[in-house]
């Protein structure tokens, strides 16, 4: 690491300028994306048979969930960074919440589909804007800042699959309902901040006035495309791993929980990784967390009892562990952009990553599930050389003045 940089980093006592406004972003944060990435998926099943689909037409929900709520949040954060909107956060979780819940209630599979695109939607607006009130309850603590939010969704993520089984196999699709009970929380949470919101922007906007320098364009294209390699990673593993445990002769019961172990592993990753990148290089975390991920995605198929457990949760860790990191350096790279920026990192890229894992399923038809754990330890690979193409920190430091 360059020891300028570090200096310079350890002269400035990371500390956070809000730190219960975050927290409760934080909340709000889980709440939406249980009702969202954590839910729909696992709800598939339900869905399917309650419409008697077949696996194209429950594809399709999947589909319309994630282009909703993950690829247009680019296009909610270009309108935000042009004029931010303070009730976005809350219309977003109330049409999140909507959608989801009245989902469990619809007479015919269109509606589904308008419900989970309307669920999505919600998701899609609340997102740039939580993304700009961490960045603005960050003060000195940008990494840890944005490790708090994430992990809030990190864990709604992996909540949601959990609560299949234990809830809503028993009450079927109207269980859905009580979820309702899940967005009132979160619409509590959110106008609890907005008095503090408001402010912000107004104090953010005068010294977004003063930011001087050039957007970095061609380091955020190889940011994004480092973002969606690993999404392809995290994504795959997910959502192939209870298949690789059904064919190593494990019930899916417990390659479910297997799977909340990965990513339960990854939000752990994700907080640890933005707390440290609050005191070295982003550049090399974020090489060195991709670099190690490699050798565990390797052995994942290869190894059996515990040290399957041990080395599926170190995956988890490292894969996630620069999830927060790439929103910080996103936001160096396009100071002025921070709405475009959270919706790239954050949005697009579990997008581009869900759109990935429908070719990882074209690939383990062909070459069998065990097969495609090898392929998916070439992404991380990919994405650790990519990052080393990208613009230093200092670089980025002294093209504008903002700190």
């Amino acid at each position: 690491m360059n020891l300028a940089l570090k200096n310079e980093k350890q002269a400035v006592k990371p500390k956070l300028a809000a730190r219960r406004e975050l927290f409760s972003l934080s909340g709000v944060h889980f709440i939406n994306d249980l009702m969202t990435t954590g839910l729909v998926p696992a709800l598939l099943p339900l869905y399917k048979e309650a419409f008697n689909l077949n696996y194209f037409q429950a594809g399709i929900i999947l589909f319309v969930s994630m282009l909703t709520s993950s690829v247009a949040q680019p296009i909610f954060g270009i309108i935000t960074d042009r004029n931010p909107k303070t009730w976005f956060m809350p219309v977003g979780i109330c049409l999140t919440g909507f959608g989801l819940t009245a989902s469990g209630y619809a007479p015919a599979y269109w509606v589904l589909l308008l419900l989970v695109g309307l669920s999505g939607i919600g998701s899609g607006i609340f997102h740039p804007e939580a993304m700009r009130g961490a960045y603005m309850a960050a003060g000195t603590a940008r990494g840890t800042a944005q490790a708090i939010i994430q992990v809030g969704g990190n864990f709604g993520q992996a909540v949601g699959p959990l609560l299949l089984p234990v809830f809503l196999i028993a009450t079927g699709l109207h269980g859905l309902g009580w979820f309702a009970l899940a967005a009132i929380a979160g619409l509590t949470l959110v106008l609890s901040v907005m008095p503090w919101y408001r402010r912000s922007l107004a104090e953010n906007k005068a010294r977004q006035k003063k930011i001087i320098g050039r957007n970095h364009v061609a380091g955020l294209c190889l940011l994004t495309a480092v973002v969606i390699l690993r999404s392809w990673t995290q994504i795959g593993v997910a959502g192939f791993l209870p298949f690789l445990y059904l064919h190593q002769g494990i019930a899916l019961k417990y390659g479910d929980l297997l799977t909340f172990l990965f990513l339960g592993a990854g939000a752990l990753g994700t907080f640890i990784g933005g707390r440290v990148s609050d005191r070295i290089s982003r550049k090399w975390l974020l090489f060195s967390s991709m670099a190690v991920t490699v050798p565990f995605a390797w052995l994942l198929p290869h190894v059996h009892g515990v040290l399957s457990v041990i080395v599926l949760f170190l995956f988890g860790f490292f894969v996630l562990s620069s999830f927060a990191v790439t929103v910080v350096y996103g936001q160096m790279m396009f100071p002025k952009n921070i709405g475009l920026v959270s919706g790239l990192m954050v949005g697009f890229g579990i997008g581009a990553g869900g759109i990935g894992a429908t070719m990882i399923g074209w690939l383990s038809d062909l070459y069998g599930v065990t097969a495609i754990f090898g392929f998916l330890s070439l992404l991380p690979l990919a994405a650790a050389l990519l990052s080393l193409l990208l613009p230093s920190e200092r670089s980025l430091l002294s093209s504008s003045n903002e700190t």
